[in-house]
C-alpha cells in the first residue's frame, strides 16, 4: 500500500497474550496479571473523583501527573523532578526510543526479554542488537564499551523469572555509552531494585509498571524515575494528557496504599513457593523466579504438549514458539486455589 511507510507495511505487529471474551471459563494464568483486586483506596479514589454525578470528567486531567509524581518521588525517595508518568510503562519504552536513537542508531537488548522492545525500534527505523544468556544467566558476548543509544535489561527478566545482580547491573551501566533502561516491571516481588543506580549514574533509567504488583493493569498506569534531563526530554514527546483524570486518582492512592501492596506481594510469594515446590515434584525443572510467575520445564522438555493439555482443561498459560523457549512454559502465580488445581491437571497430563 503506497499511502503507509514500507517498512511499516511490511512489520509485524507485537502480540500480546491472549484475552478470551469468556474469561470466567477460565484459569488465566497467561499475562501475569494479579490474581487479587487493587487496594480498597483506588476504589474510593475514583469514586471521589467521579462525585455524585461525574461532573469532573468534562474537565481535562492534571497535565503534569503533580499528585501522582509526588507521590512517588516520596515512595522513592527522589526529587519529584526525577519522576516521569506514563499511559503503562510501555510509552516510556516508546519515547525512550524516540528521544534517544534516530533512524538508523542502534538499541540492544537481551534475548530472551521483553520482545516488544524490537518493535518499538522497528517503528522508530532504529536497528536492534540482541545479546544471549550463558549458563549463569549474565549477558554473553557484551562489549567492555556498548556504544548503541539504548540498552534494556529486564530484570526480573520475563519470561525466565530471574533476576540479575545488583552489582552486575552497577557494572552494565559502566559499560554503556548510552542509556542503560532498567525494566522493572516485575520488581516488587524481587529482593532488590536497581533504583540506587539512577542516584549513582546519570545514565540509568528505572521504569515501573502498575498492572502487576499494583493489579492495575485495565488502567494503562506506568512511571519511570531518571535524571532531570531526562525526564525533561521525555515530558517533550508524550501525549500532554496521556493519563486520564480516573487514573491519576488510581495511582496516586494505589502509591499510598504500601501497606495493602506488600501485603499482596506476600500473599503472591508464598503462592509462588508452593506451587515450585509442585513443579518440582512433578518432575519440572523451574529457573528460581523474583517475579510473579515461573518459566517451568516438563521433563520431556516439550512446552507445546503441556500448553495444548492445559488449554483443553480451560487453563491458560503462556507458550513461545521460539527456540530458546519452546521447551517451557510460562505460568502467571494466581490464587493457591488456581494454582493447586493446575498441579492436579499436570499430574494428570503427565
Amino acid at each position: 500500500m503506497t499511502l503507509l511507510r514500507p517498512d511499516i507495511a511490511a512489520m509485524a505487529g507485537y502480540v500480546p497474550g491472549f484475552q478470551p471474551p469468556d474469561a470466567e471459563r477460565w484459569i488465566k494464568l497467561n499475562t501475569n496479571e494479579n490474581p487479587y483486586p487493587p487496594s480498597p483506596r483506588v476504589r474510593e479514589a475514583i469514586l471521589r473523583e467521579l462525585g455524585g454525578d461525574g461532573e469532573a470528567l468534562r474537565k481535562y486531567p492534571d497535565p503534569g501527573s503533580r499528585a501522582m509524581r509526588e507521590a512517588a518521588a516520596q515512595l522513592y525517595g527522589v526529587p519529584v523532578e526525577w519522576v516521569i508518568t506514563a499511559n503503562g510503562s510501555d510509552e516510556l519504552l516508546n519515547n525512550l526510543i524516540r528521544a534517544c536513537a534516530g533512524e538508523g542508531e542502534e538499541i540492544g537488548y537481551v534475548h530472551p526479554s521483553y520482545s516488544y522492545y524490537a518493535t518499538l525500534a522497528e517503528i522508530q527505523g532504529a536497528k536492534v542488537r540482541t545479546f544471549g544468556l550463558d549458563e549463569s544467566f549474565r549477558l554473553r558476548d557484551f562489549p567492555a564499551r556498548y556504544d548503541g543509544r539504548l540498552f534494556f535489561l529486564t530484570t526480573p527478566n520475563a519470561p525466565l523469572g530471574f533476576a540479575f545482580p545488583l552489582d552486575y547491573i552497577d557494572e552494565l551501566a559502566r559499560r554503556c555509552a548510552g542509556v542503560l533502561v532498567v525494566d522493572e516491571a516485575y520488581v516488587d516481588f524481587a529482593e532488590f531494585s536497581a533504583l540506587e543506580l539512577v542516584k549513582k549514574y546519570e545514565n540509568v533509567v528505572v521504569t515501573r509498571t502498575f498492572s502487576k504488583s499494583y493489579a492495575l493493569a485495565g488502567m494503562r498506569l506506568g512511571l519511570g524515575i531518571a535524571r532531570p534531563a531526562i525526564v525533561a526530554a521525555l515530558d517533550k514527546i508524550r501525549d500532554h494528557y496521556h493519563l486520564d483524570r480516573l487514573a491519576l486518582a488510581a495511582a496516586t492512592a494505589a502509591l499510598d496504599d504500601q501497606g495493602y501492596l506488600q501485603e499482596t506481594v506476600a500473599r503472591i510469594r508464598a503462592t509462588r513457593a508452593g506451587f515450585v515446590a509442585g513443579l518440582q515434584a512433578l518432575g519440572y525443572r523451574v529457573i528460581p523466579s523474583q517475579a510473579n510467575f515461573v518459566f517451568a520445564v516438563p521433563p520431556d522438555r516439550n512446552g507445546r504438549r503441556v500448553y495444548d493439555a492445559l488449554h483443553a482443561r480451560n487453563i491458560l498459560v503462556r507458550y513461545f514458539s521460539d527456540p530458546l523457549l519452546a521447551h517451557g512454559m510460562r505460568i502467571t502465580i494466581g490464587t493457591d486455589a488456581e494454582m493447586e488445581e493446575t498441579l492436579r491437571a499436570l499430574q494428570d497430563i503427565g
